[in-house]
């Protein structure tokens, strides 16, 4: 019998294993500055966790997923930035990273979010709906892997400016 997912909320208890799924999953990703455990960590602590999803396995938290708001030039409000997102190696590639993705999504039109945008794999991400908006940009960042998914019909256009915490480099108790 196969294991079932449970996808939830994350809890104060869950801020350790979050950061460790969340280091395993980038541990070996070429494209990663391996700081996406203290975006999180960061996020937290400035209350910018818009949304914060764990996925669990037989009581083990083996995924996480975030959401926090951005800010657009054109000064729309409501759109969300979508990221990090976590799997734990041994749990990759079972439908866990999809079902975080959905859910949130889900969770983020439930809040009547406008839109939701990522930076991210070109070929993984236009199937949940996102595509490359021209117009809509990151200063610094190749349009092919910015994608952005309207939840009412408009796309923006102007610069996207993701949360100061995206900025984190290391725990955010160190001196």
């Amino acid at each position: 019998m196969t294991p079932r997912i449970v996808i939830r909320d994350e809890t104060d208890a869950d801020a350790i294993a979050i950061g460790e799924v969340t280091a395993a999953a980038f541990m070996s990703l070429a494209i990663s500055n391996h700081t996406e455990q203290f975006i999180i960590e960061a996020l937290r602590a400035a209350g910018a966790l818009s949304v914060s999803l764990v996925a669990e396995m037989d009581g083990r938290v083996v995924g996480h997923i975030a959401f926090s708001p951005v800010t657009i030039s054109d000064g729309t409000p409501g759109w969300y930035g979508l990221g990090p997102v976590s799997v734990l190696p041994d749990y990759q590639r079972q439908g866990i990273g999809n079902a975080l993705i959905r859910e949130g999504l889900s969770r983020l039109e439930g809040m009547n979010a406008r839109g939701c945008c990522l930076v991210g794999h070109p070929n993984y991400y236009r199937r949940f709906g996102f595509e490359n908006a021209p117009g809509l940009v990151v200063e610094g960042v190749p349009p092919e892997v910015f994608f952005a998914l309207s939840f009412d019909g408009h796309i923006p256009r102007g610069a996207v400016t993701f949360h100061d915490a995206f900025k984190a480099d290391g725990p955010a108790d160190r001196p």
